[in-house]
């Protein structure tokens, strides 16, 4: 039976929740037999699977055939699913209507980027029955406006920014919350006034849980890696190995480690 968001917050309590990326109905069941709690089928697709250089290509019906996917494979693990670039800015009734197509294709979740200006679509979304999981920090389909991949929150007014944007995504009603590539303290601040499970990717290892690109996490995806990345293959042996190790590690708080955050002067 898949698991609720109930049982991910009774789990939070008494330890981490490991997640990771994951396409296609093979891996899930690897992934979901070696205890990963969450399965986001990311937006990250458009570059570990289909060569994009940038998530902005992909599609909502992208999205929904890499669910299918996922949902016939999974067994308990919850899913979310990415709402992909220009699919929920133009008005809340347009992200309703794309989060149903995915909810309907078998996400249990879906994920959006961005903060205040976001957060009146979250509760349009949450009022309606559609559990919402926000994302702040990096936000890859902003890669244009910022610049690149860089850490967000630096300085004391990009922290407050994405303070703000995390507290309103809360406030609107979201159950979960990615914060990605903040430097620690920024990440903790979050974590102490939480009101959803904050999941970490380069944040602290403070968050309730933590996600990687599965591509990522098995060392398999070409050039610079980003300073949160470990590849866990490397140590595990094969693939079921290697997902276990990162299971473990998250669980027990190993990782990620003081090489996988970044200091506040970074």
């Amino acid at each position: 039976m898949r698991r609720t968001i109930h049982d991910l917050r009774r789990l939070a309590a008494t330890r981490k929740l490991a997640s990771l990326t994951c396409y296609d109905a093979s891996f899930a069941g690897v992934l979901d037999d070696a205890g990963v709690d969450i399965l986001l089928v990311g937006d990250s697709l458009g570059m570990v699977i289909q060569g994009h250089a940038s998530t902005l290509p992909v599609t909502v019906g992208d999205v929904a055939y890499h669910t299918r996917a996922v949902a016939r494979g999974a067994r308990t693990a919850w899913i979310v699913a990415d709402m992909p670039f220009g699919s929920y800015q133009a008005s809340p009734e347009q992200a309703l209507g794309n989060a149903v197509e995915l909810m309907q294709a078998g996400a249990d979740m879906v994920k959006l980027e961005g903060g205040e200006e976001m957060a009146a679509t979250v509760a349009f979304l949450v009022a309606r029955g559609v559990p919402v999981c926000g994302h702040v920090g990096l936000t890859p389909q902003h890669v244009q406006t910022l610049g690149g991949y860089r850490i967000q929150g630096k300085d004391a007014a990009g922290a407050e920014r994405v303070l703000a944007g995390a507290r309103a995504i809360e406030e609107a009603g979201a159950d979960m919350l990615v914060v990605e590539a903040v430097p620690h303290s920024l990440a903790e601040r979050i974590v102490a006034r939480r009101r959803s499970l904050v999941i970490g990717i380069g944040a602290s290892a403070a968050c309730d849980g933590q996600v990687l690109v599965l591509h990522d996490m098995l060392g398999v995806t070409s050039g610079k890696r980003p300073r949160f990345v470990k590849n866990f293959l490397a140590e595990g042996g094969s693939v079921d190995g290697a997902v276990r190790r990162y299971v473990d590690a998250v669980r027990s708080g190993a990782f990620p480690g003081p090489e996988q955050v970044y200091a506040d002067e970074a």
